[in-house]
């Protein structure tokens, strides 16, 4: 985990459940509950940062109407 200046503190709420779980997961792997939520923050983040990189690439590509489409399929003889 890349190392943080000043790690910030905030208040998270969760369900009994969720909860239950961070704590047997943290102490089976022996690591802190914050370690675990940081690590799934993080790759939700990379998660869109994907999604941000992949919607910039599409913007680049001609768009067309799903009508106008599916009249090309029919003129093609495809339906």
């Amino acid at each position: 985990m890349p190392t943080m200046s000043t790690p910030k503190r905030a208040t998270v709420y969760f369900a009994p459940e969720i909860h239950k779980a961070l704590r047997l997961r943290a102490a089976a792997n022996d690591r802190s509950i914050s370690d675990l939520v940081n690590e799934a923050v993080r790759v939700s983040l990379a998660e869109d940062a994907a999604d941000l990189s992949a919607f910039d690439k599409r913007k680049r590509q001609r768009s067309e109407s799903f009508d106008s489409f599916v009249r090309g399929m029919k003129r093609r003889g495809l339906l």
